[in-house]
């Protein structure tokens, strides 16, 4: 059982189903508010009652075209990202056994940035889903590198040697990446404010476009809550219960291509929320993957939207990417979090 608690700072004590299912209901009403109010913040307010109107019985007003036109696709993509992240972010710890591991850290965002970044660089790629594509295949690549990487040596993929390993690749494909834009300006002023992350500026046609893919991955990644949940007591536990760990892993792995790929292509690599969200739930939760995933889910939505709305109001009316408030909110968190690994 030593193998549960290694992905979470507290591993926590699962609580029985109807506080659980309490607790998302309550999640999921929070996360519709925090909705309602990145529909009327920003650099023009809008009362809720527009807001409440331009949801049920648009009329044509400039407060009401601001909501349809800007604010309701940014916020879809936010709620969307959100989840994404966390699940995915969720799924990597539980299948390395890593706290550390996320999107982020472990070189899928950094994947996905570069072969977009190199898709506009060498063959001027402008569609929204040639780019997609081009994010899921640097994720996917990505991926399988830090798999390689970690499970060279003696004693095959430990967690330290994927976070060390993922480290390596992030370092140096993010080096890729900044030196194709310091190559070409062009790329760079196409892609500058994508590459710090952010849901502004994105319309309703392009968030239809990425939704069936990050809808794909969260639904097959709850499909295998119950196998991740067996799965991270170690893989001769899970071989020994019939588990096809192989299996798991691959459809684990696809999963984290589809929602990370997808999230990177919408919105840019943005950081922390893999990494935070599913230590926040861990301890409410505890580890089984069949309430952490909606968790995460619910808490990642939430969390992106409200950094979202921070970063429009932080500067009003000069606004933030939202990856930068993510990164000043996580950064202290991953700080405590490698200490107290450190310490542990």
């Amino acid at each position: 059982m030593a193998g549960v608690g290694a992905g979470a700072v507290g591993t926590g004590v699962a609580r029985g189903r109807p506080s659980l299912a309490v607790g998302l209901a309550l999640g999921v009403a929070l996360l519709l508010l925090c909705a309602f109010a990145s529909l009327s913040a920003g650099a023009s307010a809008v009362n809720p009652g527009a807001v409440y109107a331009a949801l049920v019985a648009p009329d044509g007003s400039n407060a009401q075209v601001i909501v349809r036109t800007i604010r309701l696709p940014r916020t879809l993509i936010a709620l969307s990202v959100g989840a994404a992240l966390a699940v995915a972010g969720a799924l990597m710890q539980g299948l390395t056994r890593n706290p550390l591991a996320s999107p982020g850290l472990l070189g899928v965002n950094a994947g996905a940035a570069l072969a977009v970044v190199l898709a506009v660089f060498l063959f001027g790629v402008g569609s929204v889903t040639l780019l997609t594509w081009c994010a899921f295949l640097g994720a996917g690549l990505a991926a399988a590198a830090v798999a390689l990487l970690g499970a060279l040596g003696r004693g095959g993929a430990t967690p330290l040697k994927l976070a060390v390993a993922g480290a390596a690749l992030t370092a140096f494909l993010s080096s890729l990446t900044t030196a194709v834009l310091v190559l070409n300006e062009r790329t760079f002023d196409e892609v500058r404010f994508w590459l710090a992350g952010s849901v502004a500026g994105r319309d309703l046609g392009l968030f239809l476009r990425v939704a069936p893919y990050l809808a794909l991955g969260l639904a097959v990644a709850f499909l295998l809550a119950r196998r991740i949940t067996t799965l991270t007591l170690g893989e001769e536990v899970a071989r020994g219960l019939g588990q096809r760990t192989a299996r798991v892993k691959l459809a684990a792995a696809g999963c984290v291509v589809l929602l990370a790929g997808g999230s990177v292509a919408v919105a840019g690599p943005i950081g922390f929320v893999g990494l935070v969200v599913p230590h926040l739930v861990r301890p409410f939760v505890g580890t089984d993957y069949r309430w952490l995933l909606p968790y995460a889910a619910v808490t990642g939505a939430a969390l992106l939207t409200l950094a979202d709305i921070g970063a429009r109001l932080v500067l009003r009316p000069v606004e933030l990417p939202v990856g930068v408030m993510t990164a000043i909110l996580g950064g202290p968190f991953f700080v405590f979090l490698v200490g107290w690994k450190v310490r542990r």
